[in-house]
Parts: structure tokens; sequence; C-alpha cells
């Protein structure tokens, strides 16, 4: 991409990947959180914009699995699911910030580019 980011660069996008984490205390803040970063520092860092972006993809991505979840817990295999896809998304998350504070334009795995 474009060049080396600079440690400003750097701290945006790695708040990009752990601000996710305020969605553990307010509802839809994993996906709100990398948004308003998304929003707000896509026009002054391409570097920012597009952790924040990927993190916005991520997270939009988890609460669809977090949705299908739900629904399979009326069988019971979804609270499973749930605990699995809690712990997948916490590390993915926390390896992401620390790619990103590296300076590395880190892309999560099995993810929908839903925005683009």
């Amino acid at each position: 991409m474009n060049g080396t980011p600079t440690s400003d660069e750097r701290t945006w996008g790695m708040l990009a990947h752990l601000l996710a984490f305020v969605g553990l205390f307010i509802p839809l803040g994993n996906v709100l959180a990398p948004l308003v970063i998304w929003l707000v520092k896509r026009e002054q860092s391409a570097f920012v914009a597009d952790q924040a972006r990927e993190s916005l993809n991520f997270n939009i991505t988890m609460l669809i699995g977090a949705l299908v979840c739900g629904l399979l817990m009326l069988i019971l295999v979804g609270f499973l699911l749930l605990a699995v896809l809690f712990v997948y998304w916490a590390v993915m998350t926390i390896i992401a910030a620390v790619r990103a504070s590296d300076g590395v334009y880190y892309r999560y795995p099995i993810t929908l580019r839903l925005v683009q």
C-alpha cells in the first residue's frame, strides 16, 4: 500500500481494532467504534481508513455469526458455537491490533468485505 504508516497512524489503526471491545459494554459498540474511526479518519490516512474498514467488516461478520448462533440456541448447539465464536473474535481482534501497531495492513481471515 502507501509507504510506512507514522506512529500516530499505527496508534489509530490499533485503536480501530481494540475499540471493538467496547461492544462488551455497549450494544453494537463493536461495530460503531470502528465505524466512527473510519468515518473520521478515512480522508486523513489511508492506513487508518484501511484498518478501520477491516475492523468494521470483521465485526459485522462476527455480528452476523452471533445472530446465527442465537438462532441455533434453539437446538442447543448455538451455545457452544457462540462460545467458540467469542474466543475467535477476541483472539483475532488482539492479533489485528498488534499487527496494526506494527504498521502492517492486516487482513482478518473469514471476513465478509461488505464496506468498501
